[in-house]
């Protein structure tokens, strides 16, 4: 399976589905490539404007730092002298809560990131895990 346009389009939508099945408050969602650039982000009707830049900012530090932004708000409380360097190098472009979930393929590859933001942070975290499963990708998030 490539991690493409289809596939990023499959996961946002998911994302607000499930969302949306689950009761959730309107979300933002954001999917990137590898390489940290958006192939799609979506914003539902509510969902303030700031949802899709925090929602950016949970994936690109997932993908970043190689694991999902849930462990990074864990491993920050613990070291916050090299996540405050973390941020500074970063451009402040990470945000330490749950949402940011890895995407592997088959063969364990990370081919991408997603991003949740409008909910809890857990709640944006299983949307994302959701939505990387429906399409047929290893959502690597944590604890869920």
């Amino acid at each position: 399976m490539t991690f493409g346009l289809a596939t990023a389009i499959t996961i946002a939508q998911e994302t607000l589905r499930h969302g949306e099945h689950s009761g959730a408050a309107p979300l933002a969602v954001t999917v990137l490539d590898r390489g940290g650039h958006p192939i799609v982000q979506l914003r539902e009707d509510g969902a303030g404007f700031l949802r899709t830049d925090l929602a950016t900012a949970k994936a690109w530090g997932a993908l970043g730092m190689g694991e999902s932004s849930a462990q990074l708000a864990v491993r920050a409380a613990n070291n916050p002298a090299f996540f405050t360097s973390l941020g500074q190098v970063s451009d402040g472009r990470i945000a330490l809560a749950a949402g940011g979930v890895l995407c592997q393929d088959a063969h364990g590859e990370t081919v991408g990131a997603v991003g949740v933001s409008g909910d809890t942070a857990d709640v944006d975290q299983q949307c994302a895990i959701a939505a990387i499963q429906a399409a047929g990708l290893i959502a690597v998030g944590g604890p869920q």
